[in-house]
């Protein structure tokens, strides 16, 4: 091996401890976060430079520049975004588009923190995976509203094409609404829990009053309606509801405190769901707690804080009690990992019991990448979930799964036809082994259920997408391959045109379900009128 060659190794690999302290230093972090790394051994070299060796070109493990945001955690709103242009135009940065991605805040919203600002390459903003996570984009608004709003003659008329245009963003895809759960209260009286969803018969997700913020706002959000604060968001203000509700439920399992961002709920109201949990058996067949959040990657920092102890004392007492804590992450690039604080974050809840999983959906301009005349590059696309997989397995983290975008929101910018998210997914599940690979198939989310998409096959000289439901209204859907006739352009599941029949296998029955959560939800609210 040549000198150069030896040098280049130790310059990008080896990493010893002072060094790793430097590291940390130049983030200017509290010093009460460096003491917990330090006492808690949750940077250590070898890991570090087993990573650096592994990935070079994610790491932002080396870099030892001052951050180009320094001022606030936490910047929100039209008023945060300006903020950040200011601080970005201080230092030469334009990013351009200024108005339009200012329609974009106002339709939805505009959150950003600290950490993952200066996780973006702003040498090359443009092209950044992470930047165009948080920032919105031009051409994210449908061409026509955002012409009719950037020509508009005054502020009124600009107001009113928002206020016309957030009404047809279809925050509920899906349906969800017919997924808020009732049951018979002690009075005889039938209440529906207007802050949850129990669509599938193991899993119930509580959307809390605590949790309606999140960190940093996801441009391809498909719960825009909680974020943004719509009156028929779902939203738990009584726990004990919940509780009512799970021991007249046993065939629950698992528990999802969701949002916005599950991250956000305080150790003492998150110990209110879970001590009766622990202590009544009555709740028993609960196996599993898990909270949904982007924290690993918008706000790792939280978790290094002394005052987080609380909330990791709550959770190895879960697992003390032998019930799986899950933390449910959403990585979606290997960048989102390769920074100190996010390593010594999993570290720290790996250390008191927490299994970590990731679920992540694959969205154009974020894991997707196209070459430039628009055509997907499935090699490239594919190697960063292939990386990604490895790399979750370096840090222990599962990887539950890959999912398509949701017919929400600007469903159209951030996806592509199922036939070429197929070939990404068929190439990233063939290149990772077993242990490493998604837990299940791609799969894309309807009323009916949770699909997941096989593959293609030929019959009778014709090809067909091979499908599967993994979750479903009626789980015994669940048990039959069905087949669709492929198509190359469509880019939803639900809209894919049935092989041998007019209709689904599910359809009919679906549609009665569906009459049947309408009939309830309508009359416990009339009533209640």
């Amino acid at each position: 091996m040549s000198t150069t060659r030896m040098q280049e190794m130790r310059e990008n690999v080896l990493f010893v401890q002072h060094e790793i302290e430097e590291i940390l230093n130049s983030g200017k972090y509290p010093e009460e976060i460096l003491e917990v790394v330090r006492k808690e051994n949750l940077l250590p070299a070898g890991l570090l430079n087993r990573l650096q060796a592994a990935y070079p070109a994610y790491s932002a493990f080396r870099n030892k520049a001052l951050f180009t945001i320094k001022d606030k955690k936490q910047y929100s709103g039209l008023k945060g975004f300006r903020e950040i242009l200011a601080r970005l135009e201080e230092n030469g940065i334009h990013i351009g588009h200024y108005e339009e991605r200012e329609l974009f805040i106002k339709v939805y919203r505009f959150m950003a923190t600290r950490h993952v600002l200066n996780a973006i390459n702003w040498d090359n903003f443009a092209e950044d995976s992470i930047f165009q996570l948080v920032f919105p984009q031009p051409g994210m608004i449908r061409r026509d509203v955002a012409s009719a709003y950037l020509n508009a003659g005054n502020d009124e008329e600009k107001l009113r094409i928002v206020k016309e245009y957030i009404r047809e963003t279809n925050p509920h895809d899906g349906k969800q609404q017919l997924n808020k759960p009732s049951f018979i209260n002690d009075e005889g009286e039938l209440e529906i829990v207007e802050g949850s969803q129990h669509k599938y018969p193991q899993c119930q997700l509580i959307f809390d009053i605590q949790t309606q913020n999140c960190f940093a706002f996801c441009n391809y959000c498909f719960r825009h309606a909680q974020v943004r604060g719509d009156e028929d968001m779902f939203l738990q203000r009584d726990i004990q509801q919940i509780h009512h509700y799970l021991r007249r439920h046993p065939e629950v399992t698992d528990v999802l405190i969701t949002g916005g961002d599950g991250g956000y709920i305080s150790a003492e109201r998150f110990d209110a769901y879970v001590r009766p949990v622990m202590e009544d058996p009555a709740l028993g067949h609960i196996k599993t707690i898990r909270l949904g959040t982007r924290i690993l990657t918008f706000n790792p920092e939280i978790i290094l804080m002394p005052d987080y102890q609380r909330m990791l004392d709550i959770f190895r007492e879960l697992t003390d009690n032998g019930i799986q804590m899950v933390l449910m992450s959403h990585f979606s690039t290997p960048r989102e990992l390769m920074n100190p604080v996010t390593v010594a974050a999993i570290r720290r809840l790996r250390a008191h019991g927490v299994t970590l999983k990731s679920q992540s959906p694959i969205m154009n301009y974020i894991s997707l990448y196209t070459d430039e005349n628009g055509v997907v590059d499935i090699d490239r696309s594919a190697q960063n979930w292939i990386d990604l997989g490895n790399l979750l397995a370096m840090l222990g983290v599962g990887f539950h799964s890959m999912y398509m975008a949701r017919p929400t929101g600007e469903h159209h910018y951030f996806t592509q036809p199922l036939a070429v998210v197929n070939e990404v997914f068929s190439k990233v599940y063939r290149s990772l082994s077993s242990i490493n690979r998604p837990s299940r198939y791609i799969t894309m989310t309807s009323s009916a259920g949770k699909i997941s998409m096989l593959g293609t096959l030929e019959l009778h000289g014709e090809k067909l997408f091979a499908l599967k439901f993994n979750e479903a209204r009626n789980m015994d859907w669940m048990d039959k391959v069905y087949l669709a006739r492929y198509d190359e352009t469509e880019n939803t599941i639900a809209n894919l045109k049935p092989y041998g029949s007019d209709r689904h296998f599910f359809e009919a029955e679906l549609e009665q379900i569906e009459s049947k959560l309408e009939q309830t939800i309508e009359l416990t609210r009339s009533k209640k009128a």
